[in-house]
């Protein structure tokens, strides 16, 4: 069984892995963490060393702490950083994200994606209870899942019913169905080094098999917290009004929905970067016939 001991220097702090397309929506991150963070909360972001540059050069050097994708999976002596370079990006943004916590920086970080803003002013308490524990987005998602069988999207709640027996047999936990997102999470360091220590080090497996095996780092997270109670499970809804799919911000905005109505539930929203895709880097070099299509396919799920 692997050995780690880290001394953690701070409480909380936000982060966010992001790369070279996400860069216009981590300036607008940026921006509004700069607006709401009543605490001073530190604010880091990762990126592919390669694409640091860009970066600098939009957000600017002092406005958050800067770190390396490679610099984070460095910290796990086990696994060899080319590795990285050799899986699609989606699943190794998922170890990037996971293993933050192996830096040493902070016992709790709130772990968020280029695409989210804050709308209102936002502080510890709203991350940590008073006794210094944080508290963990865990819930049903029946909101969603009634929205989507109301549409007929039935593939939205078969694959999520799937995702979370494949999330329930790891422990092979028998009971309700959880949902431990959507981003911003609270990520405490006693639940990732749990998982690592107790569940993937006696199989000779690493973050990057396990996510492999099963790309969903949130449910790793969460079954880990259920199974090990690394911490007291202090469960609270998300924290962003977060629009999985273009037709439900359409239809909830349909129904009145606005950012001012927003605050007084939610510290933020997050526009899924998958069709918000005015804000991708090098988006204007596309053609125009391009953008008109994507723009027409978007008008059409306003129906």
């Amino acid at each position: 069984m692997s050995v780690c001991i880290i001394k953690y220097m701070k409480n909380i702090v936000l982060y966010c892995k992001s790369y070279q397309r996400d860069v216009l929506r981590a300036k607008r991150l940026v921006d509004s963490i700069e607006k709401f963070n009543s605490d001073g909360l530190q604010f880091y972001i990762s990126v592919p060393q390669a694409d640091r540059q860009l970066f600098l050069n939009n957000i600017g050097s002092g406005r958050c702490e800067w770190l390396s994708d490679e610099e984070i999976i460095h910290a796990n002596p086990h696994v060899q950083v080319e590795r990285m370079y050799s899986i699609p990006g989606y699943i190794s943004q998922q170890i990037v994200k996971s293993e933050f916590w192996r830096l040493g920086i902070s016992e709790n970080y709130v772990c968020l994606d280029s695409d989210a803003i804050f709308i209102k002013n936002f502080g510890e308490k709203e991350f940590i209870s008073q006794d210094g524990v944080p508290y963990t987005v865990c819930h049903q998602s029946k909101e969603l899942l009634q929205m989507a069988e109301n549409r007929k999207r039935h593939k939205i709640v078969e694959g999520y019913l799937s995702e979370c027996e494949k999330a329930k047999a790891i422990y092979n936990r028998v009971g309700p169905n959880y949902d431990f997102g959507p981003p911003p999470m609270i990520w405490s360091s006693k639940v990732w080094k749990d998982l690592s220590d107790k569940y993937l080090a006696p199989k000779g497996m690493t973050l990057f098999d396990a996510v492999e095996s099963f790309p969903a780092e949130i449910r790793w997270y969460g079954e880990a917290l259920l199974n090990y109670e690394s911490i007291p499970l202090y469960p609270i809804e998300p924290l962003f009004r977060f629009y999985h799919y273009d037709w439900q911000y359409f239809a909830l905005k349909k129904q009145g929905e606005s950012i001012e109505k927003l605050r007084e539930q939610y510290l933020g929203v997050v526009l899924q970067s998958n069709w918000e895709y005015e804000l991708d880097y090098g988006s204007h070099q596309k053609s125009v016939l391009s953008r008109v299509a994507r723009s027409l396919r978007r008008q059409l799920k306003r129906f």
